[in-house]
């Protein structure tokens, strides 16, 4: 039963990556009939952070009341409908307003079951299951572009993601027996919280909070920044079609994926520290690489920037999963799910705040800008998990 419950965990780490590179890879195709700026790319960004703000600062409330089991499967069909609802959408109204159950739907969910992961499993399966993350991610854009280049359009991207989702769920809550008997048998992670959820107040107070929410911050604003403009970047910096910048976006997330499956490996020889030092390393050398396709000349331009972007997004790999399984480690297991919920609610900030930003700055200056904006998030978070480290250590010595 342990073996099916963790294969129903993998299973919904897929789901979770599936959604999240859709709109950037539509993008290019949205914004013209719609009649809208650009830039407003961001603003849908920023409502479904803005949700997921919201739902992951309840996600310690909510797993201790219902369980981590029915939180997830709930969130899951919140997720389906809002993907739906994209479908149908005829305006962009339409999309700002089936973006708030998208956002809220996939808050709990993310903190709900990196949590358990974090407390019941070891490093690498946290890495593999984030690798399972990124072949949603993975396979999202791909989706997009085949319904574009064959001739279906957006909405059909955006359908048939919803029906996978609506397949998940229902894989879900055949699977909350499961999560049940491993609740009563003492294992869940309901099991590991105080007698009362932390306060967002006694959690910031924590020492190493605030450099791990800024950590988080970062980390979620250089991928939501990455997925959402990539696209836009290829096609109006190096004149990409929109199909063919759809699929060469997705290398990102493809290095994401290759990368957490070796991570995994490399997690039996290194620590979390480790493995996030590595990964900001190969990060930063991908960055530099992206900063090359500034050139004038068009076929080093592209070369550059599929290359940087698959770098990229190797070093992207061990940061985020090693950062979240790190947690009850500096923290405690009693703390770890009150403080993930507001490491997600960093995270979901960021993503909410920073891609935004960008498409204003896309808009009123050049989407060139991508490549220095990306560098200058990853400067802040090598900073801040450098801090963290310094906290934590000197925490231990002192107990």
């Amino acid at each position: 039963m342990l073996h099916l419950l963790l294969a129903v965990i993998y299973i919904s780490f897929i789901s979770l990556g599936l959604p999240d590179a859709l709109l950037g890879a539509a993008w290019p195709s949205i914004y013209g009939p719609f009649g809208v700026p650009v830039s407003y790319a961001g603003l849908i960004s920023m409502i479904i952070a803005l949700g997921t703000v919201v739902s992951s600062l309840q996600s310690d409330r909510l797993t201790r009341r219902f369980g981590t089991g029915l939180v997830t499967a709930a969130s899951v069909a919140l997720t389906a409908a809002a993907l739906l609802g994209f479908s149908l959408s005829g305006s962009f109204p339409a999309l700002c307003l089936w973006a708030v159950p998208y956002g809220l739907g996939a808050g709990s969910v993310d903190a709900s079951l990196n949590n358990y992961v974090a407390l019941h499993y070891a490093s690498r399966h946290m890495s593999w299951l984030h690798c399972m993350w990124g072949i949603g991610a993975s396979i999202g854009p791909y989706i997009m572009g085949a319904a574009l280049t064959g001739g279906c359009g957006w909405h059909m991207g955006y359908r048939a993601v919803a029906i996978l989702q609506i397949t998940l769920t229902a894989v879900l809550l055949l699977s909350l027996p499961l999560w049940r008997r491993r609740r009563e048998s003492g294992g869940g992670p309901e099991n590991s919280a105080p007698d009362r959820p932390l306060s967002l107040g006694e959690v910031l107070r924590l020492p190493g909070a605030p450099e791990v929410m800024t950590a988080f911050f970062c980390y979620c604003a250089i991928e939501q920044t990455v997925g959402l403009w990539a696209s836009s970047y290829l096609v109006l910096h190096l004149g990409l079609s929109s199909e063919a910048a759809a699929g060469f976006a997705s290398l990102f997330f493809l290095g994401v994926t290759i990368g957490r499956g070796a991570s995994g490996f490399l997690t039996l020889r290194l620590s979390d520290v480790q493995m996030v030092r590595l990964g900001l390393a190969i990060l930063a050398a991908g960055l530099t690489v992206l900063l090359l396709s500034l050139g004038d000349s068009p076929v080093l331009g592209e070369r550059a920037a599929l290359t940087g972007l698959l770098l990229a997004g190797l070093g992207c790999a061990p940061v985020y999963p090693c950062l979240i399984h790190s947690t009850p480690a500096h923290f405690g297991t009693e703390r770890s799910q009150a403080v993930i919920g507001v490491q997600m609610a960093s995270a979901y900030i960021g993503t909410c705040l920073m891609p935004f930003l960008f498409g204003l700055a896309a808009n009123r200056l050049s989407v060139a800008l991508f490549p220095v904006y990306l560098t200058a998030l990853l400067l802040v978070m090598a900073a801040a998990h450098r801090r963290l480290v310094r906290i934590s250590r000197s925490a231990a010595g002192g107990r």
